[in-house]
C-alpha cells in the first residue's frame, strides 16, 4: 500500500525565483478569475450555405406544365 500522499500543488514555478510577494499576487489573481464564474466563450454558431442546408428538402417542389414559373419562387 502506498502513502498517502499530501495536497497537491496547483502553481508550480518553472523558471526563475519569485518572492513571496509575487507568488502570492499571482495566487491571488488565480483564484479570483476562478472563482469569478467566467466562463469561455460558446463556440461561434456554424453557418451553412443555402447548397447544404436541410430545410431547401422541403420546399414545394417545381412543377413542370403551365404556369409553372409562378412555382419556382417561395409564396
Amino acid at each position: 500500500m502506498t502513502a498517502p500522499e499530501g495536497p497537491r500543488s496547483v502553481l508550480r514555478v518553472v523558471r526563475g525565483q519569485p518572492t513571496p510577494e509575487e507568488l502570492a499576487a499571482v495566487t491571488a489573481v488565480v483564484t479570483a478569475v476562478a472563482s469569478s464564474g467566467v466562463r469561455a466563450a460558446p463556440p461561434p454558431t456554424v453557418r451553412r450555405g443555402r447548397w447544404n442546408d436541410p430545410a431547401v428538402r422541403h420546399r414545394r417542389p417545381w412543377l413542370p406544365g403551365p404556369g409553372a414559373w409562378r412555382a419556382t419562387f417561395w409564396t
